[in-house]
């Protein structure tokens, strides 16, 4: 091997492992990732422009592009609305069936986040019984179509880099529905075993409140027992924030002081329990931007999209205020403790807020971007009339266009797109607002990848060693272990990071055994979307973490035996529809 081989090496290991680091911020990784293929001339620029504009990573971001438009239609309100009617069976059913539909043609995280408070507001069935099958529903509808997840798509345009033709658009679906009907038989039989969630009303033990002391309080001098802090409805006092130091535990006889910061726990439906207390200033109302009584009926529960220009910035940096004209009443994560100051929390994807907002919140065009609004005041940018219709029908219609005619699904978005742009359901400033730039970073990084380990020779030395070590052994054991460390990474680091990565191991074993390298393949597509077991390795899964009140544990005793099941079924039916 030479020096440059050696090096390429490394390159892919070190990405790999930075992967598992900083498993949150995948488009970093693969940026450093093209930067250094570049730099060590792995690949030329020429490479990367070409990688840039490969059909398949086009496909996919005109895909998400028009999303926006279609995640603002009435369907899935509609969807969500006749979901709970007949016996507790039927719903369920009802629920997830219809979740797997949806996530089959249009964004899954976007059909989670609008059933969420659908689930949890119903009376039927408690809606700890129903949200973890809700992602894995709509993770199994993923694989059901090509346009089902990204990871499909990522797939795709590595394929289509390796001069292959792509697949169709139902070549997921017989082996998607295989998975599918299994899995589901499975949530039904053991939904009864997840932990019931306490019915509430923008009400749980993990949100996080903020209250100042002013220096004109009758509260200040006195212990915390004195002043009637300790025993709050449905509230607790976990610690104090004092000029910078933090109290916590909080003892029954210490002293408030003027400017302390006094952080809750508790119901958030009892916020304005505070308000009875004397000088005692809710984070919200701090510089008056919001009065008693936009707080008492306006409050709005969202959840930070993975895109979300906030995530990774605290409520100051971010400029929330002025940006959404609404105050931060709580937040609330799961997997994390969060502790301080509302100001100086570092927001991250996933997260619950209340927001007390303004007048202007709903016309903010930037919420869409940002959120997933849950519940109280929507966005006015929601699409209806003639609009709304045209949207749906017009998304099915470029579907339906591209498998029963020669014209290819690319060019069928592309005119559904600037048909979208014409007729004002969706505006250029949203394009460029939320311009997928980070799936965008992460296929760019891994066809850049794929290209060096190609043009550095490892791709056709890979090829050559596998067959020479594989020689005489089971071609289908090679397929097996694919599978296996693909689903293995996904639970490590994301779903489309996995996908990215194991591509290439997979394509040049299939090479290096001279068989057909789509089963393979495919065995990474569906691998990469099989995150049952942690709440971390699919987005959907992080949604009802912090939805359902969740514990890892919650994740393995009920996801082990779906991710057996998936697994077990995918590495049957692949060889039956994809022979070697």
């Amino acid at each position: 091997m030479t020096i440059e081989q050696w090096l390429m090496i490394g390159v892919f290991v070190t990405t790999f492992i930075s992967l598992v680091k900083y498993s949150k911020v995948p488009e970093r990784v693969f940026s450093v990732t093209v930067l250094l293929c570049l730099a060590l001339s792995f690949v030329s620029v020429d490479d990367i422009l070409s990688n840039a504009v490969n059909p398949g990573l086009v496909t996919l971001v005109l895909l998400v592009l028009c999303s926006f438009a279609f995640e603002r239609t009435s369907i899935l309100r509609r969807l969500s609305a006749g979901v709970f009617n007949g016996s507790k069976v039927k719903s369920t059913f009802r629920l997830l069936l219809g979740t797997a539909l949806a996530s089959a043609i249009m964004s899954n995280t976007a059909v989670v986040a609008t059933l969420i408070n659908t689930v949890k507001k119903n009376k039927l069935i408690n809606a700890g019984k129903l949200l973890l099958p809700l992602s894995y529903a709509a993770i199994l509808g993923g694989t059901l179509t090509l346009v089902g997840t990204s990871t499909n798509l990522i797939v795709n345009s590595l394929l289509i880099k390796q001069g292959h033709q792509g697949f169709g658009f139902f070549d997921f679906t017989l082996i998607g529905l295989s998975a599918f009907v299994l899995c589901l038989f499975v949530i039904l039989l053991r939904s009864r075993s997840l932990p019931n969630l306490v019915d509430d009303n923008l009400a749980t033990n993990d949100y996080l409140l903020e209250a100042e002391v002013a220096k004109s309080s009758s509260l200040i001098g006195k212990s915390i027992e004195e002043n009637g802090l300790r025993n709050l409805d449905s509230l607790f006092l976990v610690e104090i924030v004092r000029q910078g130091r933090l109290i916590s535990p909080v003892c029954p006889e210490e002293c408030v002081q003027a400017s302390d910061k006094l952080i809750f726990s508790g119901d958030i439906s009892k916020v304005l329990t505070l308000q009875q207390f004397d000088g005692l200033n809710l984070y919200a109302e701090q510089g008056n931007l919001l009065r008693e009584n936009l707080l008492r009926d306006n409050l709005t529960e969202v959840l930070v999209k993975a895109d979300s220009t906030i995530a990774g910035k605290t409520l100051k940096k971010a400029g929330f205020r002025a940006r959404f004209d609404a105050a931060v009443v709580a937040v609330r994560r799961e997997g994390g403790a969060l502790s301080g100051k509302l100001g100086d929390i570092v927001l991250q994807p996933g997260d619950f807020l209340v927001l007390a907002v303004g007048q202007d919140f709903a016309t903010r065009p930037n919420l869409s971007k940002n959120f997933y609004i849950l519940s109280g005041h929507q966005a006015e940018n929601m699409l209806s009339g003639w609009r709304d219709y045209t949207t749906v029908w017009g998304f099915i219609t470029s579907i339906l266009v591209s498998v029963f005619t020669p014209l290819p699904l690319l060019s069928c978005l592309f005119i559904y797109l600037a048909f979208l742009i014409f007729s004002g359901s969706l505006s250029v400033n949203e394009i460029k607002r939320r311009f997928p730039l980070e799936i965008w970073m992460i296929v760019l990084g891994a066809l850049t990848l794929a290209s060096a380990v190609e043009n550095t020779g490892i791709a056709a030395m890979f090829a050559q060693n596998i067959e020479n070590l594989l020689f005489g052994q089971s071609i289908y054991l090679a397929f097996v272990v694919i599978f296996v460390l693909t689903l293995i990474m996904t639970e490590l680091i994301t779903n489309t990071a996995a996908a990215a990565l194991a591509f290439p191991i997979a394509y040049n074993i299939a090479l290096g055994l001279g068989v057909d390298p789509t089963p393979f393949v495919m065995a990474v597509a569906f691998a990469a979307s099989g995150s049952f077991i942690s709440p971390y390795g699919y987005q959907t899964n992080v949604m009802v973490y912090n939805a359902g009140n969740y514990q890892l544990k919650d994740f393995v005793s009920f996801g082990l035996p779906i991710s057996i099941i998936y697994t077990v079924t995918v590495i049957l039916v692949i060889p039956l529809v994809f022979p070697f």
